[in-house]
């Protein structure tokens, strides 16, 4: 609008004189409110921005002449926008972005700070977040479930290859959706797998973060299956019965999974119907679904052009702490298996230290050494348990959120997918409406009508893709947020947990030491 500054607005119409264009244009565009030109003072220079449904403009455009208006108002009623010099919107700049126009206060809040860039009418991140954390806390608070889950007694069905493990899920809440207060079922690996697979296709382009059920083992089933009772399928075991156990709280504390009708028939219902096609979901297969669904989105014809710095800055934060956690991961694994090797070493300094004991001529220093044989066993007991400490009190938690971390690049994916399918409706749209205007000019009304019923059509899918567009963009940030905060509280519970299983072992330690510190004392 630099050229509009340099020309002198003609003088304004007295008062007496009839407005005869302003009548034509309030007559003519019912739809645009009440009369804003009834105050005709000096002509204001204001910003021009992409104008919002749903919101009236508050500021009056500038008029140079009733006839500029009076042409103005023609084209609007036409539905032609005049490709004139002097039509008022020639030199707007419109950036096509991702926002989308949800709201009239920040358009009153851009109107009111004068003349800015199109970037600022999208309120920063920052001054977002606040506000979204308070509304997820409000939403939490009304979306709250009483569901206490567990996942008990894994029992051994049928021998040799065709054996599986059946789980005990126990249930325990006062919601009036269930049959009763408390319930049991027995489910199988694979039930599991299969109300995983159940969500994911119902929240295919919703923006839900859906937890993820363990991996397949084939080593630890397997072993499990041929009937090795060995130390190490003990604690297969155990690792899986936790995890399913952590998969199912997660499901049950979401506020829209809970009120799945698949996930009511997992905990309810006594013979549910074996889930078939999980051998997709074994082993890595989960990240390999959500690198297919990234490298899907990576190869779209039309980019995205994110100009929502939050969705932008959340994902690059959601990588980031993936690669970290995975880092993280690694080095409590060694953590654990030095451990491990440290109780192996522990048992074996032990034992040789009670031969040495027994082969001892002096009574006081054979019954020192046996002494310190018997807490070098004690200390190996200790090492066990520290060891299973920091495998499921910490790694594991590292590696339920190394996977959730995917599932939240996941519903990302969703929020592209939704925009991919919404550009790509506009795409036909335009082209319809070519080919509508060839058989306008090629005079062709048998064909005209059918056209016409396709524009009509496509402009229905342009709309409500773009609304799903909107609602998914709205559920990822709420989910997003939600996450961050369950995250939190996570960590800080098996940090917690974590520090005080650690205090009360080098308590013990020193109690070991400190009984042994008079029989070492009392060598003579």
């Amino acid at each position: 609008m630099a050229a509009s500054s340099d020309r002198i607005p003609p003088p304004l119409p007295a008062a007496d004189e009839p407005e005869t264009g302003l009548a034509d244009m309030a007559d003519g565009d019912s739809d645009e409110g009440e009369d804003i030109f009834v105050n005709n003072s000096n002509p204001v220079a204001v910003s021009r921005g992409v104008s919002q449904p749903g919101c009236v403009s508050e500021d009056p455009p500038d008029l140079f002449s009733e006839e500029q208006a009076s042409s103005t108002t023609t084209n609007k009623s036409n539905g032609v926008h005049s490709d004139d010099d002097n039509d008022l919107f020639a030199e707007a700049h419109v950036e096509l972005s991702t926002d989308k126009p949800g709201s009239c206060a920040q358009k009153e809040l851009s109107a009111s700070s004068g003349s800015r860039p199109a970037s600022s009418f999208a309120q920063s991140p920052a001054a977002m977040q606040p506000t979204s954390l308070e509304q997820l806390e409000e939403d939490e608070a009304k979306d709250s479930f009483d569901v206490d889950v567990a996942v008990t007694n894994p029992e051994k069905v049928g021998d040799g290859m065709n054996a599986y493990m059946a789980y005990k899920v126990s249930t325990r809440t006062s919601l009036p959706m269930f049959r009763s207060k408390t319930f049991s079922v027995r489910r199988r690996f694979s039930d599991f797998l299969g109300l995983y697979e159940k969500m994911s296709v119902k929240q295919t382009l919703q923006g839900c973060i859906i937890p993820l059920p363990p991996e397949k083992s084939v080593v630890g089933m397997t072993k499990v299956k041929v009937g090795m009772d060995d130390p190490s399928s003990v604690e297969f075991l155990e690792r899986r019965r936790a995890a399913l156990e952590r998969y199912l709280q997660r499901v049950v504390s979401h506020p829209v999974l809970i009120q799945d009708p698949d996930v009511r028939e997992f905990l309810e219902r006594e013979d549910l119907p074996r889930a078939v096609n999980t051998q997709a979901l074994s082993g890595a297969g989960f990240l390999k679904m959500i690198n297919k669904a990234s490298d899907a989105v990576n190869k779209m014809t039309i980019k995205m052009n994110e100009s929502d710095t939050w969705f932008e800055d959340k994902f690059q934060e959601v990588e980031n702490e993936e690669q970290q956690l995975r880092k993280l991961h690694a080095v409590v694994d060694s953590l654990v298996n030095h451990r491990k090797e440290l109780c192996g070493n522990t048992a074996i300094f032990a034992k040789s230290m009670a031969m040495l004991g027994n082969s001892e001529d002096n009574t006081a220093l054979s019954r020192a050494l046996s002494q310190l044989a018997e807490v070098e066993d004690k200390m190996e007991q200790l090492h066990q348990e520290q060891a299973a400490s920091d495998f499921f009190i910490f790694a594991e938690v590292l590696a339920d959120y190394i996977r959730l971390l995917g599932a939240v690049r996941g519903c990302f994916d969703q929020r592209m997918r939704a925009w991919q399918r919404w550009q790509e409706a506009q795409s036909t749209l335009q082209k319809k409406r070519e080919a509508e205007a060839k058989l306008l000019w090629a005079n062709k009304p048998d064909k005209l009508h059918q056209a016409k019923e396709e524009i009509t059509e496509w402009e229905a899918r342009v709309t409500q893709y773009e609304r799903d567009f909107d609602r998914v963009g709205m559920t990822v940030r709420k989910e997003v947020l939600r996450f961050e905060k369950e995250k939190a509280k996570d960590f800080k519970s098996q940090i917690i947990k974590y520090l005080e299983s650690m205090l009360q072992s080098q308590q013990r330690l020193i109690k070991f030491w400190e009984a042994f510190l008079p029989e070492a004392k009392a060598i003579a």
